[in-house]
């Protein structure tokens, strides 16, 4: 089965890549279209999924993750057409000249070709990988997890039927609709059909793609993200940040996850955290030196595990720790993050500075939320992951990101001499 979708990705590919703009733009609109006017079969499908998984036991954040809505699937709709008003980077000369043998060379952008995507309980990311893909002159092959198996397959059929009457092939876009787990060890050993792999899920997901793969992989998504509050830092605004940045949508991956608190601002910091996080709902794991200070107020706070500093809650938890001072701060970063997203609350540029030039993440903020991470809030448009690799892609991936280059010289029968 995945050998004939790989050749029928493969042969796809070769027909997109020689798609215009205007051409991609007319199927992406048409998708868009068409899944709202078929959105009831989409939401039904959903349903479905959404009672197996809570009668399977899967967590609330993860149930808000699957579901869909009338509303929620508009914005997916409205997401496709915001993709159609983005740049097409395909063909774009990204440099080159003439060189002093007489040839004219220049690199340009190409498709990657084919983009393999394994993902979990997100439906809406089986829309947004494939108009990102299709924007970008790549097919696309769909792995979801088995929660969302019903929702990924009336989703694909309206995609595909929409590819269809464009005059283009269903293949350029398939979903693996199959739950069975030994279709995952099979796709990852598909090189010869697919030339991306972009793994968005857990971390054994991830550790899974890494070891196991044939095809090179695009690993991220996994965000330990920390702030990091500064003794210049003020109280109000950083409280207003880290409110945000906690509790604004727990369960994505750029929300933080550990405070790290200037022992010289802990004294009154910490009571006004513990105040406004229990006006919040947030529970506290602290540290030894924080708890006492954080046990007289009024949050929930229990004592951190040391293994804690290194998961992603996905939740109204947040690990607080007192460290000494900024290198103590960036050490802790060090050892638990995930390269994705961290900030520093201060008023000394100096320390700003320093926080940004040696802590070693994807995205790096000075006096603002970690939720910024995101390919729509950096004008990227849709993204298909968030990558905390640094080759060949790194932070929230939109277009360019599932592009490549060629070299093409140009000359008068020249050769090398």
């Amino acid at each position: 089965m995945l050998e004939q979708m790989g050749i029928a990705a493969k042969a796809a590919s070769y027909k997109l890549a020689l798609l215009s703009s205007r051409e991609k733009n007319r199927v992406l609109e048409k998708i868009a279209d068409y899944l709202e006017a078929q959105s009831d079969e989409i939401i039904l499908a959903n349903e479905q999924d959404v009672l197996e998984a809570r009668r399977n036991g899967l967590s609330e954040a993860l149930l808000d993750r699957l579901a869909l809505t009338t509303a929620r699937l508009k914005a997916i709709a409205d997401d496709v057409r915001q993709v159609c008003k983005l740049a097409d980077p395909v063909g774009q000369v990204i440099d080159g000249g003439l060189l002093d043998s007489g040839l004219r060379i220049e690199r340009r952008r190409v498709p990657l070709g084919v983009i393999g995507v394994i993902y979990e309980a997100r439906p809406n990311v089986t829309v947004d990988v494939a108009s990102l893909c299709l924007k970008t002159g790549n097919a696309a092959i769909l792995r979801g997890g088995k929660e969302t198996w019903r929702t990924n397959a009336a989703t694909v059929k309206v995609i595909q039927q929409a590819l269809e009457e464009c005059g283009l092939p269903a293949g350029a876009v398939q979903a693996i609709e199959s739950p069975d787990r030994a279709l995952v060890n099979e796709m990852l050993k598909m090189d010869k059909y697919i030339d991306m792999l972009i793994p968005r899920g857990g971390a054994g997901l991830h550790k899974l793609c890494r070891e196991q793969s044939t095809i090179p992989v695009i690993t991220g998504g996994i965000g330990v993200c920390h702030i990091f509050v500064d003794n210049t830092a003020e109280i109000a605004p950083a409280l207003n940040i880290i409110v945000n940045a906690k509790t604004q949508r727990p369960s994505t991956c750029n929300t933080v996850e550990t405070l790290l608190v200037h022992q010289d601002i802990a004294g009154t910091f910490l009571p006004a955290l513990s105040k406004q996080m229990a006006e919040s709902g947030v529970t506290l794991h602290a540290n030894a030196q924080s708890l006492a200070a954080l046990q007289s107020g009024p949050a929930a706070v229990v004592p951190v595990k040391a293994e804690e500093y290194d998961n992603e809650f996905l939740s109204l938890d947040l690990n607080v720790k007192i460290v000494a001072d900024l290198d103590d701060a960036i050490a802790h970063i060090r050892e638990h993050g995930t390269q994705h997203s961290d900030a520093i609350l201060t008023r000394t540029l100096s320390n700003a500075n320093r926080f940004v030039n040696e802590v070693d993440s994807s995205a790096v903020y000075v006096n603002a939320s970690t939720r910024f991470t995101d390919g729509g809030q950096f004008g990227l448009g849709a993204e298909v992951a968030v990558s905390t690799q640094k080759l060949h892609a790194r932070g929230p991936m939109g277009l360019e990101a599932l592009t490549t280059y060629k070299w093409i010289g140009f000359g008068d029968d020249t050769i090398r001499a």
